[in-house]
């Protein structure tokens, strides 16, 4: 809206009421409106055929429409301009009922000033904007889901889970969807009554959960790449230490949430070494949050990097839940779980992806575990 005048599209029978708005509107000393006034609604769905507006005042009561019936006529017009309602001081109801059915915001009449007048217009006009950014964002999300599942279908083994993976990927992603709309519905209907805090937490709640989206389908297409032979390593030279100091900052908040202890050593001191950062960071972030996971609230994780002349060594170590002979037998099949995790979260995708990046190294990993007693695993990857 900066440097150009709002368009506003009134649509009000009522001659009086309309010019005062409009002189509300010419009041107004921090934005520049152009308002076009129409008293039928199918004066205004002609004006939407041919001309663009930023945002629609609508009065709920014309003569050639009642009620709810203006709106999903309008919004079925042009679905991208944002609405706000006139109602008067005995239709609130009906107001509310236009804000759960698509408008932005409402007004009523008798209550309007100036500075009201201008906050629900440029309100509106924003949230429409956020509204329509995550609508985007969302079909871009399923663009991608659809893309990653066709890389997929290709590979070698897909026949023998794809059920499975297309269970997995509805469920996980329809959890942040959900956690993205409830948050963003929040912000729309009530704005004006949450906190500064609670608008931060709730923003923060969107921005978390389509970080786990996007992370759902990079594992995904990782994947997809590595069974169809398409997986490979970016070598850089790394400081080893630095980069699993790293990691362990970043698990920093499911470490709090189970009051956990993580011990990190580095035995000696390493030369850089030649590997892949983001196949790393999947493989020492998978199993660190595994150890993480699957440990006891108030538990320890050791973590060790070791260096060996020809290779060097990663070591988690937890005293949690532990896997059993049967389930170590399939612990790199992709979707597989443990027969012990209980109502522990997970996809199965992440010791398949370690493996997958492992093997991308032409390493080795080794996995020591016991039932109630807990799991080591080591990674070892070559230095060239």
């Amino acid at each position: 809206m900066v440097g150009h005048s709002v368009k506003i599209l009134l649509i009000e029978d009522n001659i009086a009421e309309a010019r005062l708005l409009q002189e509300y509107l010419h009041q107004a000393e921090s934005k520049q409106f152009l308002l076009v006034h129409v008293k039928r609604l199918r004066e205004a769905l002609s004006e939407l055929s041919h001309t663009s507006y930023d945002v629609i005042l609508l009065d709920l009561t014309l003569p050639d429409s009642q009620g709810l019936s203006s709106l999903s006529l309008l919004i079925k017009q042009d679905p991208s301009v944002p609405i706000v309602v006139l109602t008067n001081t005995n239709d609130e109801d009906l107001a509310i009922e236009a804000v759960r059915q698509g408008a932005q915001d409402y007004l009523v009449k008798r209550q309007v000033n100036v500075h009201v007048l201008v906050r629900a217009l440029c309100y509106a006009i924003e949230r429409k904007q956020a509204l329509e950014t995550l609508r985007i964002l969302n079909k871009s999300l399923e663009n991608r889901v659809e893309e990653r599942t066709a890389e997929l279908v290709k590979a070698q083994e897909i026949n023998q889970f794809k059920a499975e993976f297309v269970s997995m990927l509805s469920h996980d992603i329809r959890n942040p969807l959900n956690t993205i709309l409830l948050a963003a519905g929040l912000l729309q209907n009530h704005e004006e009554k949450l906190s500064q805090e609670k608008k931060h937490s709730h923003l923060q709640m969107i921005r978390s959960a389509i970080k786990n989206m996007a992370q759902l389908l990079d594992e995904v297409s990782l994947i997809g790449k590595a069974d169809s032979g398409k997986l490979q390593c970016d070598l850089i030279a790394m400081d080893l230490e630095a980069f699993c100091r790293q990691i362990v900052e970043e698990a920093q908040l499911s470490i709090k949430d189970k009051h956990l202890t993580v011990i990190f050593n580095c035995h000696q001191k390493l030369e850089p070494v030649l590997l892949d950062e983001s196949l790393l960071h999947h493989i020492l972030g998978n199993l660190l949050g595994n150890a993480i996971k699957y440990s006891l609230p108030g538990g320890i994780v050791n973590f060790e990097l070791f260096g060996q002349e020809h290779a060097v060594i990663f070591k988690i170590q937890d005293w949690g839940i532990g896997i059993s002979p049967q389930d170590q037998k399939h612990l790199f099949q992709p979707f597989h779980r443990g027969e012990n995790v209980g109502g522990i979260a997970g996809t199965g995708l992440g010791l398949s992806i370690v493996k997958k990046c492992v093997d991308a190294h032409q390493g080795e990993i080794l996995v020591n575990s016991e039932v109630g007693v807990g799991t080591t695993v080591s990674v070892i990857l070559p230095r060239e």
